[in-house]
């Protein structure tokens, strides 16, 4: 039932560092912070419908039990008392996860939560509520049979890109300062763009995952939020090796953490990756915001990329291989009915692959490399849009034949996207951070893309960034959803 209480906005977008500092210092309590989130989900969720399962009633004995914890000053866990919100992809322990699919609605339990999950909660994070996802994961558009249509906080005549919707949305609309993602083509930036939030995706392996996805390389997990500090705060508690991930990296990394000028930062910049038609609104957003690097001391230059559509093509041939969408292709041999349109379509793309398309993919990764490695021994940072519009309608239909930006057909899944490049070059750290506002309200987003591995440069440019436009979500009027 939708809620008509007053809810403290001020509490609601308040960021899970301040939180924490108001808990040590006895200023807030973890369960007056929890009941306040519930109070905005039960108001502003009936509308953007960005959640599939909650648990409240755990949420609030947990949060209990923090609250007792740093009133004795027993308290111990880098995210004690923490909210956060679990796409609905990430295995719980002792929860379901649905993928989105009418086919999982009767999951059993999982039985251990996968790695990130375990170490947020290892980390004394409450577990709240997990986050809507498009069938499998597999669309940009964050809709299914299983869940509905999560739509996007600034306007809800717009979608909130996939496929972590729900965790971009709900972050979007107050319901928790950290929520989870996983990105394989750019599910935790898109979201991050469209719902004018910030998301990392870190190197493949900085994070450790779950199987069979930790063992591909285009596959990532990480977190959004609304604020650089938090993702690093995240960063900070789920990232090295762990004994069940082949993949996960030993390195330790040490982010910054105080935003600074970026004096000596060479950055390159492109607009359309070389063939990617852009909408005029996230051009202008983009060039205004590439005047704040200058202003910061950057030296920013314009490059010219030489992809072209082949890297769509080759990344679509190598997702035609991952286990997370050839259930797309087992499913419709026996569950046709139960099926979204954009699975059905996606099992007979899988069908059409061959081995030969698969591995001539990997000769246009390669390819990618070489320019892309060549560039970054001379810049320190790439930055170019996240998404090439603010974000499709609510009821965009991904299998369409008919869509356009700028005048210019485009494929309706991957002609509005720039971010499974990066998927592509998997090692490259990328921080997605908003950019500005269309006229439609709905937000636009930036990639700051890394050198292998290099993700302290990345969080410091971001960082500085942020303090420069002066943060986001500052007052709660200039919030989405907020109360009449």
């Amino acid at each position: 039932m939708e809620s008509t209480a007053p809810v403290d906005l001020e509490l609601c977008y308040m960021s899970a560092t301040e939180a924490l500092e108001a808990f040590r210092a006895g200023r807030l309590k973890p369960s007056t912070l929890l009941q306040a989130l519930i109070a905005r989900i039960e108001q502003v969720n009936p509308v953007i419908n960005a959640l599939t399962d909650t648990y409240f009633d755990e949420a609030r004995e947990q949060a209990l039990a923090a609250d007792a914890a740093y009133a004795d000053g027993s308290a111990n866990g880098a995210l004690l008392g923490i909210p956060v919100l679990v796409k609905d992809a990430q295995r719980v322990k002792g929860k379901r996860t649905t993928h989105g699919s009418l086919l999982h609605m009767d999951a059993a339990p999982d039985e251990m939560s996968d790695p990130m999950i375990e170490r947020l909660q290892d980390a004394g994070a409450i577990i709240l509520a997990r986050t809507t996802v498009p069938e499998f994961c597999i669309s940009g558009v964050c809709r299914s049979l299983a869940w509905g249509n999560t739509v996007n906080p600034f306007n809800p005549d717009y979608g909130t890109g996939g496929s972590s919707g729900g965790s971009g949305a709900g972050l979007a609309a107050g319901f928790a300062p950290i929520a989870t993602g996983t990105d394989i083509g750019g599910s935790i930036r898109i979201p991050a763009s469209c719902c004018g939030v910030v998301g990392f995706k870190p190197p493949h392996g900085r994070n450790p995952d779950g199987p069979p996805a930790n063992f591909d390389c285009y596959n990532h997990c990480g977190p959004l939020a609304r604020s650089i500090a938090d993702l690093a705060l995240v960063q900070d508690v789920v990232s090295g090796a762990h004994p069940r991930d082949h993949d996960s990296l030993r390195e330790t990394v040490v982010l910054p953490r105080e935003a600074g000028r970026l004096d000596g930062i060479k950055i390159a910049f492109s607009m359309d990756l070389g063939y990617c038609p852009v909408d005029p609104e996230v051009r202008r957003n983009t060039l205004a915001a590439l005047d704040h690097f200058r202003a910061l001391g950057a030296e920013v230059t314009d490059v010219d990329v030489p992809w072209t559509s082949a890297c769509d093509v080759a990344a679509t041939h190598w997702y035609n291989t991952m286990h997370y969408l050839r259930q797309a292709s087992w499913a419709a041999n026996m569950h046709a009915d139960q099926l979204n349109d954009y699975t059905l379509a996606a099992a007979k793309g899988i069908e059409a692959t061959t081995l030969d398309d698969v591995s001539r993919s990997w000769e246009t990764q390669h390819d990618m490399y070489q320019f892309f490695g060549a560039l970054m021994e001379r810049f320190d940072l790439f930055l170019c849009p996240t998404t090439t519009i603010p974000a499709v309608k609510a009821d965009h239909d991904a299998t369409a034949t008919d869509f356009e930006i700028d005048g210019i057909q485009v494929d309706p899944e991957y002609g509005w996207i720039l971010t499974h490049h990066f998927n592509m070059l998997h090692h490259c750290p990328v921080i997605a951070v908003p950019s500005g506002f269309a006229t439609t309200e709905v937000p636009t987003g930036l990639q700051i893309v890394g050198r292998t591995f290099d993700d302290p440069t990345v969080f410091r440019a971001a960082l500085a960034y942020e303090a420069q436009i002066g943060g986001w979500f500052r007052e709660p009027g200039a919030r989405p959803m907020t109360q009449a």
